[in-house]
């Protein structure tokens, strides 16, 4: 039982979290849009600015997207090299959360994010959503230590950090919260919950103050059929197995990254080769959320759909093998929606009716839920993220839930799998780690 001294030490602990990894948030955030706005030069008098990411680099002439990717080559080359030679080593949040001291070196984890989000905003195919969780995560550990909490404590206010960071940047502050209690703590006992819930609520409207409080994804009105809920279900493992696919390629990347002097040369001409493809795919350039958007508002057919995922999974693999760093949560996002409107236009050629943009909303969900092993952060941050009405819940569970077995069964080639995601799974089998 805590005392009232260590009670309100823990509140008050659990607030400045939430600022901080607001504040945090909100800067890379603001920091991402600058850096867009003045490489392919669009917005320069707002930020974030009236045009879409996708909008002004369409709008840029195409030998600046192509000289744009080479130079994020450069930066993100010799940027690594420079802080695997003379930094501290690297802590990531996984590590910080299994330490009895969970701090991250200041000056390599600030330089490490700071880089994410630079190369993202040049083009970069990863996603940004890991450089904000380490900085609320880094912010978190320190202020725990100075005010001497427990290990434990200690460890909650980390992870709380770092959803809390996530919470910000996405504006989906339910969202973040379950992230913690899923896939960072995998605990949903109530002082968690509380501390969970208070830090990413607080960030996410700490980050109001500079981006406002905005969607994600702005959605034209969709509504539930029966043709959607059939498709979820028959679909699924479909989702399931192409997310497996995909972990399998992006680990096998990373655990081959390019270091020493190889990474230089590697990404340069990585980002060179991105760069050339930019020219004329322009929707390929950043995480995703271009993609994700176009996907999500009905504007994609099956072929244009089939090339950007073809060609973002490449990038996407090409990008961690050369040794480029960023996270995949956005990634499989878009992954799951372009595939999405390719096996929902099948389906509307034998049953017509459904509009593309809502399948797309369903296989975004359960290609995430799958490749990062987290169903229920997954189905909430795609409602946060597209605010669907209530009712695709259903769809939405249906088609997370078979994924998920898919992914299991493919992952442990065993058919036993049914009855371990029934009970809760023997073990957290791994998906993408960021």
């Amino acid at each position: 039982m805590l005392s009232s001294t260590q009670a309100t030490k823990l509140v008050i602990v659990t607030v400045l979290v939430g600022i901080g990894a607001g504040l945090g948030g909100m800067s890379l955030a603001l920091l991402l849009h600058a850096i867009q706005h003045v490489a392919f030069g669009y917005s320069l008098d707002a930020l974030p600015g009236s045009e879409s990411f996708l909008q002004g680099i369409s709008g840029a002439p195409p030998l600046r997207r192509f000289i744009v990717l080479t130079l994020c080559g450069v930066f993100a080359g010799v940027g690594w090299w420079c802080i695997y030679r003379f930094g501290k080593p690297l802590v990531s949040i996984a590590k910080a959360l299994k330490s009895d001291d969970p701090r991250m070196p200041v000056l390599t984890t600030i330089a490490h994010t700071v880089l994410q989000i630079v190369t993202v905003a040049m083009g970069s195919p990863l996603g940004r959503e890991v450089a904000p969780r380490e900085i609320g995560a880094l912010w978190a550990g320190w202020l725990s230590h100075y005010a001497n909490l427990t290990p434990s404590q200690a460890r909650i206010m980390v992870a709380c950090g770092a959803g809390a960071g996530l919470a910000a940047v996405y504006n989906v502050p339910l969202g973040g919260a379950v992230f913690v209690l899923e896939v960072l703590l995998g605990s949903f006992e109530w002082p968690i919950v509380t501390a969970a819930l208070a830090t990413s609520a607080i960030g996410a409207i700490v980050a109001w103050i500079g981006l406002g409080d905005e969607l994600t994804y702005r959605l034209p009105v969709y509504s539930l059929d029966a043709q959607l809920v059939v498709w979820a279900i028959v679909m699924s493992p479909v989702f399931g197995a192409a997310a497996r696919l995909f972990v399998v390629l992006t680990k096998a990347a990373r655990d081959n990254a390019a270091r020493g002097t190889a990474l230089p040369l590697l990404s340069i001409l990585n980002f060179t080769m991105i760069g050339v493809l930019v020219i004329w795919y322009p929707q390929l350039a950043g995480n995703g959320k271009s993609a994700a958007g176009l996907s999500f508002e009905d504007h994609l057919g099956f072929a244009l759909a089939g090339v950007l995922l073809v060609l973002k999974v490449a990038i996407e693999v090409s990008s961690l093998r050369a040794g480029a760093q960023g996270g995949l949560l956005t990634p499989s996002l878009t992954n799951g929606a372009l595939l999405g409107v390719m096996l929902g236009s099948a389906c509307n050629a034998f049953w017509p009716g459904t509009p593309l943009g809502a399948f797309a909303v369903i296989g975004a969900a359960a290609f995430l839920a799958a490749a990062m092993q987290m169903p229920l952060t997954a189905l909430v941050l795609a409602l946060e993220f597209t605010r669907v009405e209530q009712a695709f819940m259903i769809p939405l569970g249906l088609s997370i839930a078979g994924a998920m077995v898919t992914y299991r069964a493919l992952a442990e080639g065993r058919p036993k799998v049914v009855a371990a995601v029934a009970v809760g799974g023997e073990k957290r089998l791994g998906g993408l780690s960021d």
